[in-house]
């Protein structure tokens, strides 16, 4: 279908601005890139009860931020849990951008689940892999050993991300399949990548791609710099749990794929569902119509957004596979 007009309308927002790091740092191209966004005006999110807290790591303590549903009876400890992980091309993002916050809210509410947001180590200033997904694996370890004071059914408990966050917890949901014997309940992924170098777009896709105004693109050369900027070195140096397309798959827990239709980084999504399936892992591909790469950044009144929201609270009220 042709992209939202919630979205389309909006391009003219973006004239002038030339990346997102320099509009971040520019009050006027912060409103505009804001606007386009629709932040400003969207409906506020579901309450419930949030708390800051922090898990051990390698590198220091890992900054959390836990949603609980309102007026939940404490003494459970039954409820499923999402670990969730930000984007933001491992080098921006935080606890309170749209998709970190309004996403654990809203998937708060829809499944009656504890969110754990992770506020992983960028890789700015010198940091690189495997610093981040360090971070991830202890703010995982740090919740399955904390299950019951959480409220958390440890067996319910699911990991997902968007964009580079679900390139994180793949790899981390691999090291623990590998170092810990243990699996998430469900991986939940939108919009991510899991290749070095992402594959060639098919025909059906290319011209959709010519479509997105070039701030929003992910062109080889922006790709190309965001993986050795992760990895602090060519792409050649990515192991299975920096770029889990190289990994071993067997094993791996039920996968639901969140595709963007308009978006560079779709292939990658795709090549990795046959692996997945390839392997024997339960995996179910969706694509979501008229959106963009970062669609969770935009407000549940957008009926896909929506729909993917509760394809997402759907899985992990599951707990046991993917619902069809």
């Amino acid at each position: 279908m042709p992209i939202h007009p919630d979205v389309a309308s909006k391009f003219h927002l973006l004239e002038g601005i030339e990346s997102f790091e320099g509009a971040m740092a520019d009050p006027s191209q912060r409103a505009r890139l804001d606007e386009f966004m629709s932040i400003t005006g969207a409906p506020a999110p579901p309450p419930v009860d949030v708390r800051e807290d922090a898990a051990p790591g390698p590198h220091g303590p890992v900054p959390v931020r836990l949603y609980t549903p309102v007026g939940d009876d404490t003494r459970s400890t039954e409820r499923p849990c999402l670990v969730w992980l930000h984007g933001g091309a491992f080098r921006m993002g935080d606890l309170d951008m749209p998709e970190a916050d309004w996403t654990a809210r809203q998937i708060c509410e829809r499944a009656g689940a504890v969110v754990v947001s992770v506020d992983y180590r960028l890789c700015v200033d010198g940091v690189t892999f495997p610093v981040p997904h360090d971070d991830v694996v202890a703010a995982v370890r740090w919740v399955r050993a904390n299950a019951a004071a959480l409220g958390v059914n440890g067996a319910r408990i699911s990991m997902g991300g968007a964009s580079a966050g679900g390139n994180l917890a793949t790899g981390a949901a691999l090291r623990l399949r590998d170092e810990d014997d243990w699996v998430p309940a469900a991986l939940l992924l939108a919009y991510t990548t899991l290749h070095a170098v992402v594959p060639a777009p098919s025909t059906r896709l290319a011209p959709l791609l010519a479509e997105i105004p070039r701030l929003l693109r992910f062109l080889p050369e922006d790709r190309r710099g965001i993986t050795e900027n992760y990895l602090g070195g060519p792409e050649s140096r990515a192991d299975g749990y920096a770029m889990p397309a190289n990994g071993v798959l067997d094993g791996l827990c039920p996968v639901l794929l969140l595709n963007s239709e308009y978006d560079d980084l779709r292939p990658s999504a795709e090549a990795f569902a046959s692996m997945l399936a390839t392997a024997g892992v339960d995996v179910r591909q969706v694509v979501v119509p008229g959106m963009l790469h970062g669609f969770l950044n935009l407000h549940a009144g957008i009926e896909p957004v929506d729909r993917a929201l509760d394809l997402m609270a759907e899985v992990i009220g599951e707990g046991n596979g993917l619902p069809r």
